[in-house]
């Protein structure tokens, strides 16, 4: 099972080394960013499960960044890390996107527990949504994965299972990197030369469907994957 990938933003380098220690001991996969200005980079580059901010950082603050990885990825778990503990603050925390805040000084494994509570609440989210039908705006497009239909007024395109499988993914992940490979084991099973090139058919099908509405473009990131950008 691949492990947890967690975002860990913080400029104080002993806390750093400790948190990342205690947090690779328990099987969590780590990666420390200490500028505030190379977080959404790395957000983009990582699609991490989970994101750990402090909120006083160098170039840019905490509570920023937490309304832009709110603006990108409306369900990504976000927990804060600060010095400061005025009610004010807290209310920003959270008006900022935040699902948890933890003041500093904290404990390792408050950390870890609120970690996992966040997780566990993801988990449970993730499945209750599973279960009722997931509709995505896309655009000037409605698309509907339960009923395989991609839709725009009046015009309705029936998708194929395939089709619907490859959007769904990048659908829940706009705007942000999806790996070929990634999408190549969750759609068809294995990355193999076959089913790559079965997979640049589909791509240009779902190009195809879109190229009415500007808003909405799926770029090619040569060698790694795809953007599927929504305006």
């Amino acid at each position: 099972m691949s492990k947890i990938n967690i975002l860990y933003v913080e400029d104080e380098p002993f806390l750093a080394k400790i948190v990342m220690e205690s947090l690779e001991s328990r099987d969590f996969e780590v990666h420390l960013i200490t500028d505030g200005a190379r977080v959404m980079p790395a957000f983009e580059r990582l699609n991490p499960d989970l994101c750990v901010l402090d909120v006083m950082l160098p170039n840019r603050d905490g509570f920023s960044l937490g309304k832009e990885i709110r603006k990108r990825d409306p369900h990504m778990p976000i927990l804060f890390l600060t010095a400061k503990n005025q009610t004010q603050d807290v209310v920003q925390g959270f008006a900022s996107g935040g699902n948890d805040y933890l003041k500093k000084p904290f404990s390792i494994e408050e950390l870890i527990l609120r970690i996992q509570n966040l997780l566990e609440l993801m988990k449970g989210r993730n499945s209750a949504m599973s279960e009722e039908e997931e509709e995505f705006i896309l655009g000037k497009f409605r698309f509907s994965p339960q009923k395989l239909e991609l839709c725009a007024g009046d015009w309705v395109r029936k998708l194929s299972h395939r089709e619907n499988q490859l959007l769904l993914i990048l659908a829940r992940h706009r705007n942000l990197k999806v790996e070929r490979k990634t999408i190549l084991k969750e759609v068809w099973g294995d990355d193999s030369f076959f089913n790559s090139r079965n997979l640049d058919v589909y791509i240009t099908k779902l190009r195809d469907y879109f190229r009415d509405d500007p808003q909405v473009e799926i770029i090619t990131l040569k060698g790694v994957g795809y953007r599927f950008v929504v305006g």
